[in-house]
């Protein structure tokens, strides 16, 4: 029995890859674990396409030189999971990657070669709330992170502020967009900035780490 039908639930995917074998691939790995796969697209038109489907999550292959699917999931005003593949290349910097990845509320972080039994595992954390990192990429993000907590160089802007302080109530970007009368995009720059400023690699670690600082109004 696979993690879905254990759990009763079996969320629509989308399928994002630039390369057709790819998608296919990807497809028949997941449907066969009873997974439903919604569409399978390029990226090329991914605002379009989720809005369109409204999947309940996103499995995206980044493969090699997939940079644009990158930009074009920064455009999406939604608050929908992400799973991301990416390639086992110890010389690309995960930074771009990551801060585009923690503007969302779950996201999960593979390397490709990943078997189908690890991909629907971590799928279905993300339907669980959790955020997945694959245990091979943990040694490469600590050696970029700070050992202690230290204040921002660049402190946040009062509406950062205001964003963190809802983050730490537990409100969704959707939710947030709606207290302070913004865009969903607007909401997904304003995280991606606290995190970099935070050096967080989530949005529970920026949390923890501005609770830490007393940034977080109790």
């Amino acid at each position: 029995m696979n993690a879905y039908s254990a759990a009763g639930s079996q969320p629509q995917l989308l399928i994002v890859a630039k390369s057709l074998l790819s998608r296919a691939g990807l497809t028949a790995l997941l449907e066969e674990r009873d997974c439903f796969v919604v569409g399978q697209v390029d990226g090329d038109a991914l605002e379009r396409d989720v809005d369109l489907l409204a999947p309940d999550m996103l499995v995206v292959d980044f493969g090699w030189g997939a940079g644009g699917l990158r930009e074009r999931l920064t455009q999406i005003d939604s608050d929908i999971p992400v799973l991301a593949l990416i390639v086992d290349d110890e010389d690309a910097s995960l930074a771009p990657l990551l801060g585009t990845l923690r503007a969302f509320p779950r996201f999960a972080l593979l390397l490709s070669d990943n078997d189908g039994d690890a991909i629907g595992a971590a799928l279905a954390a993300l339907e669980q709330g959790l955020t997945v990192l694959d245990p091979r990429l943990t040694k490469r993000l600590n050696s970029t992170l700070p050992g202690e907590y230290e204040p921002p160089s660049d402190p946040l802007t009062a509406r950062e502020s205001q964003v963190l302080q809802l983050l730490a109530r537990g409100l969704t970007n959707r939710a947030i967009a709606h207290e302070l009368g913004i865009t969903q995009h607007t909401v997904k720059f304003h995280v991606q900035a606290i995190m970099s400023k935070l050096a967080a690699q989530s949005r529970t670690e920026a949390v923890v780490r501005a609770t830490q600082l007393g940034m977080i109004a109790l």
